[in-house]
């Protein structure tokens, strides 16, 4: 009989001093989520190892890249879309959330799209942003790409199975809990709110943002991300 998974999901805390091994943060693992517009106050989970701290960067520089995530989802024309193989080779941000979030969701997606717009038209045509939603069962592709083309039309929106999407979250430390309602019947979906980056060198994850990126951030430092230099 196989062994039952551990339910709890790998989370990776920030390093809190300038050096520190991976397989010390790997033992924590106490964290918290963000429920978008749940009004709750817990973090969302934030990752991994960075090079330098306390620096005043916004980016988190990872000292071991995840991998790019499996999934093969459906986009927003209702055509299937293998992440790997559409983004191979290409600067990539990847994030989980939901249309029907109320604040941090638009206000990261917006953030980027502003920043985007800064970058000269080349390198504007070789960044990928994907959007996976973590509630698959309201957001349709048409429901996706009608909120993406409000924020940016070229940004990629990707629904599909839940567990197929909480999976390929979890290989990026980034929990996702099925929608439930808060105690006034809205539904709400709990997740974490990492961008992740993937280098077009490698197409590792190398580089990691959490919600309190600004527009400012992401401007300053998408000119690296799309050379997959560190910023």
């Amino acid at each position: 009989m196989p062994s039952t998974p551990d339910p709890r999901p790998s989370v990776f805390l920030p390093a809190r001093k300038k050096t520190l091994a991976a397989a010390a943060l790997l033992a924590v693992a106490a964290f918290g989520l963000t429920a978008c517009g749940s009004g709750d106050d817990a973090k969302s989970p934030i990752s991994v190892i960075s090079e330098e701290t306390d620096s005043g960067k916004a980016a988190t520089v990872l000292d071991q890249p995840f991998e790019k995530p499996d999934l093969v989802l459906t986009d927003t024309h209702g055509k299937k879309y293998d992440l790997r193989a559409e983004t191979k080779g290409h600067p990539t941000l990847v994030y989980f959330g939901y249309t029907h979030c109320p604040d941090v969701c638009p206000t990261t997606m917006s953030n980027i799209a502003v920043a985007l717009k800064a970058l000269p038209k080349a390198e504007q045509d070789k960044l990928r942003v994907v959007f996976v939603t973590t509630d698959p069962g309201r957001d349709t592709p048409a429901e996706l790409g009608k909120w993406l083309n409000g924020i940016d039309p070229r940004f990629v929106g990707l629904t599909g199975d839940f567990a197929t999407i909480q999976a390929g979250a979890r290989t990026l430390g980034i929990s996702v809990e099925p929608t439930t309602k808060d105690k006034n019947g809205k539904p709400v979906s709990v997740h974490g709110t990492q961008v992740i980056a993937f280098s077009p060198k490698t197409d590792g994850g190398y580089v990691l943002y959490g919600e309190d990126a600004t527009v400012d951030d992401y401007t300053k430092d998408l000119p690296q991300l799309v050379r997959g230099a560190k910023p």
